[in-house]
């Protein structure tokens, strides 16, 4: 964090006001402005992000209930399924969860949870999927901290990547982490923003795998209970 002011005065020079509705701050009123933790929520694309998890988990929970009550987890097609889930889901977990933690949605936490479901052990599968989400994440810093500010305008746009700027300059590694254990906030967009201010790379690396080694863990011993349930397991 020692290096933030520099950082945050390196990003004042280089970047725009934001071109939408949402109020422009400067980086010194950010920085003497006291903020909380809801304000982050009148950014538009984290209010979407919230709403879009909440919609599909919705829809989750239907199709889980519906699932349970046609007893389809018998029918052939889902034993022949988990059959074949259980033989290459860790390959297709990693390399989901690689792509998911650059800026590709493939709804890693749902594919945890329904290869859990199938009977793939929860250790394992925490780890794949951890692991995997963290490299994603490192490509993204990686990228940016070496294609610098075109590439990372090109990926987010000028208007999204000073909002960011906005989140970062108020609580840095805080909203990053809290970005991480949110499973359906875009915590990728935070990576590409480390690596284009050459934020602390040990740091960067702990804070990527910690919080999604909680939500995977989380996600997989669910994914379990929810497959013995519904009789996939």
């Amino acid at each position: 964090m020692g290096n933030l002011k520099g950082e945050s005065k390196a990003l004042e020079i280089t970047l725009k006001p934001p071109k939408t509705g949402i109020r422009a701050f400067s980086f010194s009123q950010l920085t003497a402005e006291k903020g909380k933790f809801s304000d982050a929520l009148k950014v538009s694309w984290v209010r979407s992000s919230i709403i879009i998890g909440l919609i599909l988990a919705a829809i989750g929970l239907a199709a889980i209930l519906i699932f349970k009550i046609l007893n389809l987890g018998n029918a052939q097609i889902f034993l022949d399924a988990k059959a074949l889930v259980k033989e290459y889901s860790l390959l297709g977990i990693f390399l989901a969860t690689i792509l998911a933690g650059t800026i590709v949605p493939l709804g890693s936490p749902a594919l945890v949870v329904a290869a859990a479901s199938f009977g793939v052990h929860p250790i394992p599968l925490i780890v794949v999927a951890t692991t995997g989400f963290t490299m994603g994440m490192t490509i993204n810093y990686a990228l940016a901290y070496s294609l610098g500010r075109p590439y990372a305008l090109k990926k987010i746009g000028t208007d999204k990547l000073n909002e960011i700027s906005c989140l970062w300059t108020r609580w840095g590694w805080i909203i990053y982490t809290l970005f991480g254990l949110i499973f359906f906030l875009p915590v990728e967009l935070l990576s590409l923003f480390c690596g284009l201010i050459k934020a602390r790379f040990d740091i960067f690396i702990v804070l990527s795998f910690a919080p999604r080694l909680v939500v995977f863990t989380f996600l997989a011993y669910f994914g379990s209970q929810l497959g013995g349930w519904i009789g996939l397991s």
